[in-house]
């Protein structure tokens, strides 16, 4: 089927209020408007029809923005005809797939598919072609308070040391911590001793020997799940994982009955 493309007034188009990109490199956004001045877009957006008035934005949300800052009065656009939920679940899955988001723009959209579509972490990530394990460790860095959450979107703290703040269940602690790593240039190995209190003079007698710390991280990697394990002098000790979610807790079960 032949799609047509319609050259629609760009005042007659709002954002689409399902949009998980909320910021946008202003040089690039610049030099794309330099690029559309010259050249126009060639690439339509596509749209819907609102309920109330003219269209809502689907794809193409830097191309609008962009057009808008070239001083376009018109673009192309191909016009569908979608639900809510389709326009949701369309505008969340084409931004994951073809934009590049922060980490945190991210992890909102794969929550909003969770918690609005009722989708599990295994359906999302059949959707992206992701892991599991990628999804609900994503999901799981909302968990943040939102000052943290704007240093990891800014890129002032990285996604590694974001999940390792998750450790930490003390939210003045955590924001301490947050702080600590952007004054000090602390890397995740040092975050990390800071929280489990490896950091101290004097090593600690029960502290972990490198053969249980290898099998940590390769358990870790392997369910995609934070894991502890403590052992005493006899080799006596436990086993834990951390899950947040009934659905995390299913999957580890699924994963340890195999």
């Amino acid at each position: 089927m032949t799609e047509q493309i319609e050259q629609i007034k760009l005042s007659e188009i709002i954002k689409n209020p399902y949009q998980p990109r909320l910021v946008f490199d202003t040089d690039k956004l610049e030099e794309l408007a330099r690029s559309i001045r010259e050249n126009g877009v060639l690439q339509p957006i596509i749209v819907r029809k609102s309920g109330l008035i003219g269209y809502e934005l689907l794809a193409g949300e830097r191309r609008f923005q962009a057009s808008k800052l070239a001083g376009m009065v018109t673009i192309p656009a191909i016009i569908r005809t979608y639900s809510d939920k389709e326009m949701m679940t369309l505008s969340i899955l084409e931004n994951l797939q073809r934009e590049n988001l922060n980490p945190v723009e991210e992890a909102r959209s794969l929550a909003q598919l969770a918690n609005k579509l009722k989708m599990t972490h295994e359906q999302i990530a059949q959707a992206l072609g992701k892991s599991r394990s990628y999804v609900s460790n994503l999901i799981r860095l909302l968990g943040l308070p939102e000052v943290i959450l704007r240093r990891v979107e800014s890129g002032e703290i990285s996604l590694a040391h974001g999940r390792t703040l998750l450790a930490e269940k003390d939210v003045n602690r955590q924001l301490q911590l947050a702080d600590r790593v952007v004054s000090s240039h602390l890397n995740v190995r040092a975050l990390e001793e800071l929280i489990y209190g490896t950091d101290k003079i004097s090593v600690s007698a029960d502290r972990k020997n490198i053969f249980t710390e290898t099998l940590e991280k390769e358990l870790m990697q392997a369910l995609g799940n934070k894991v502890k394990i403590k052992s005493n002098k006899s080799h006596h000790g436990t086993l834990s994982l951390d899950f947040d979610s009934l659905d995390e807790l299913e999957h580890l079960v699924r994963l340890l009955k195999k």
